[in-house]
């Protein structure tokens, strides 16, 4: 499994959540702030099967707003997750 950290603007963050639950996968949003984007922005923590990466990318290409000069329309990381639990 991977965990994929997104940074996508406020105004995309809504729309982006909903279309990654429409495909399968659960996400998390937390508000955020910090000079990723400049400018108000929120956290979505999704951990998705290795296959399914390359479709939440897909996701945020086509549900962020097209990006400003110098700007991205997100930020993503992903990282291995050995281990996932819920309580």
């Amino acid at each position: 499994m991977k965990l994929m950290l997104m940074v996508v603007r406020d105004n995309d963050a809504e729309k982006v959540v909903q279309e990654i639950i429409q495909n399968g996968c659960r996400v998390t949003r937390m508000a955020s702030t910090g000079g990723f984007l400049r400018r108000g922005n929120a956290t979505l923590l999704a951990g998705v099967e290795d296959d399914q990466v390359d479709t939440v990318v897909a996701i945020l290409r086509k549900a962020c707003s097209p990006a400003e000069p110098e700007q991205h329309q997100a930020t993503i990381f992903v990282v291995d997750m050995p281990q996932y639990t819920q309580v």
